[in-house]
């Protein structure tokens, strides 16, 4: 007897994978995706892996297709990058058995660096694309996107968004589906992408997204919902939400398979309705393709194309009603910043003292951007600190950049790291390394990885030790330091900067966060000593204020008792207390 159960658009997914009987599963943790792998574990029939990159999970889960099961792997949109590699060859391919890609893309950069819709991928990938609208349908698309993978021979792409990820809705539980493995045939002009196979597989590719648009007007998630025919809108994903919302008269034609497009359906509806809204968060897929075909409609004249959709876009926009301004518009921003006694404050502002510029990468080091701190000046992408450390370098000179430094925490090193920083040994590179080593994947909410010594599926595994590895690559200059002593970091700082070679700094000390890191201590205030020279504010911490008298007083509740304010005070004004 099936049963219901309230579940996040993550927690579906993976629901989904296991009841259609996936065993393999591969991701690199990053938001809004994280939570399907997470859920994943939950399932013992399913072998579950944090891989170092996505890159290397979409390899596993290819790998473990073309073995005969079914298999998944899962990351969020920029993550579709880094995997793109092997997801524009294995869509050549085609698989074995049924291969799913999620990819979760983030409207309105909740957690991201930019907003590109995986969409534009996967039409350049040609790869297909279901887009879930609910909880239901994210369990539901999933077990009928490995059908799908089967049956066209291809891999498929789920695509959600943050909206969808991290939503809850009622879901309908199912058994699991458990199947045969397809047994594996030796086929070198499938799997063996050699230019002389390649262009028959080109071919083949080509012939069955046409199959599948053909087809596709009768796909049950395809669906017509007629009303009033004076309004259509054309629309997928949590968008449709928004229009059932809005305008729950009009008529909708609601896409599940949203790449290739179903165009005798589009056409179909089309002629049903008098205007036609094409509804569609982020870039203008279904409208250039549709106008393309000679359909009247409207769509990114009226609607932005940057940042999340809303109920509220469709009222101001086509029913011209004035709506409220949201009650929290006025109040102040609150940018995030890093926690109280986190180790990456203590290294960001002896870096300020000292005014050298950081190349910064992906992760809660970021936060080093913004003020009081002020020292990350960029961020492009996993691994890229390094590498921009690098190519400043060989473009300016070995002087200029003494007051530079590269930052990259521990899983980033790991993720795309370890290849920029054999870049720089292999082409004799001057420049300082930071690795801010905090024993966890901080900012997708502490995941493991291959230097923490355990795996997803909570097993203990062999820990990767950085800087054994980085000796091993040959650089000389390889230090380790606690990153709360400040005078001793300061000194190794200055030393290695000051060098005309390659040097790496491995700044230890655990995530505040993590269970496993308890302070015996709080740092507390002696307002008597207190001079107000206000030395102890300039890392930035958040659990210390100043009183009206301009002395400091410290938040007991926020204090993690790291002693970064205490190493900072001179005069003897902040204490360590109990906890």
């Amino acid at each position: 007897m099936s049963k219901k159960k309230i579940m996040l658009g993550n927690e579906a997914i993976a629901r989904g994978a296991y009841e259609a009987g996936v065993k393999v599963s591969a991701a690199y943790p990053g938001t809004p995706s994280t939570e399907i792998s997470e859920n994943m574990v939950q399932y013992p029939e399913i072998y579950a892996e944090w891989s170092p990159n996505e890159k290397v999970a979409m390899e596993v889960a290819i790998g473990a297709s073309i073995s005969g099961v079914r298999a998944m792997a899962s990351m969020k949109h920029v993550g579709v990058n880094v995997a793109s590699d092997p997801l524009y060859t294995i869509s050549y391919s085609g698989v074995n058995g049924g291969l799913v890609l999620v990819a979760a893309d983030d409207p309105g950069l909740y957690s991201s660096q930019n907003e590109q819709d995986t969409r534009c991928v996967a039409r350049a990938a040609m790869v297909p694309v279901l887009e879930p609208s609910d909880s239901q349908e994210a369990k539901d698309f999933v077990k009928y996107a490995f059908e799908l993978s089967e049956q066209y021979d291809t891999p498929i792409i789920v695509r959600t968004t943050t909206r969808l990820s991290h939503s809850q809705g009622p879901v309908t539980l199912e058994e699991r589906q458990e199947r045969e493995d397809i047994p594996y045939e030796r086929n070198i002009t499938k799997y063996v992408m050699m230019p002389a196979m390649a262009k028959g597989r080109h071919l083949y590719v080509e012939e069955r997204l046409e199959k599948m648009a053909e087809e596709g007007a009768s796909m049950a998630i395809n669906r017509i919902e007629m009303g009033d025919p004076k309004v259509g809108f054309i629309t997928s994903g949590i968008a449709y939400q928004y229009v059932k919302e809005a305008c729950p008269e009009a008529s909708v034609l609601k896409l599940g398979l949203v790449h290739p497009l179903p165009r005798k359906l589009i056409e179909e509806f089309a002629k049903k309705v008098e205007t036609l809204y094409i509804f569609e968060e982020l870039e203008p897929v279904f409208e250039e393709q549709i106008k393309s075909w000679g359909i009247s409609c409207i769509g990114k004249e009226i609607f932005t194309r940057q940042g999340e959709y809303s109920a509220n876009l469709i009222r101001r926009a086509v029913l011209r009603q004035e709506v409220k301004t949201n009650p929290a518009a006025g109040v102040p921003a609150r940018p995030p910043i890093l926690c109280p006694g986190c180790p990456h404050r203590s290294v960001y502002s002896i870096l300020k003292k000292l005014k050298i510029h950081a190349a910064g990468d992906i992760g809660c080091y970021t936060l080093g951007a913004v003020a009081p701190l002020s020292v990350v000046d960029t961020t492009v992408c996993m691994g890229a600190s390094i590498s921009t450390l690098h190519g400043m370098e060989k473009a300016k000179g070995k002087e200029y950049i003494k007051n530079w430094v590269a930052v990259i925490g521990d899983s980033t090193f790991m993720h795309t790291g370890v290849n920029s920083l054999m870049n720089m040994v292999y082409n004799k590179a001057t420049g300082t390394v930071m690795i801010l080593d905090n024993s966890t994947t901080g900012m997708t909410g502490h995941q493991d990885h291959a230097a923490t010594g355990k795996t997803l599926m909570g097993e203990e595994a062999p820990i990767i030790n950085i800087y054994h590895l980085c000796k091993a690559m040959g650089i000389k200059n390889v230090v380790e330091v606690n990153a709360f002593e400040v005078e001793e970091l300061e000194r190794i700082i200055k030393e290695e900067v000051a060098k005309d070679e390659l040097s790496v700094i491995i700044a230890k000390a655990p995530c505040v966060l993590l269970k496993s890191n308890v302070f015996p201590t709080k740092c507390k205030e002696i307002p008597e000593k207190c001079v107000k020279c206000g030395a102890c504010l300039r890392p930035g911490c958040p659990a210390l204020t100043k009183t009206p008298e301009g002395k400091i007083t410290i938040d007991q509740t926020m204090c993690n008792g790291c002693g970064l304010c205490r190493e900072y005070c001179k005069f003897g004004a902040i204490e360590e207390v109990e906890a």
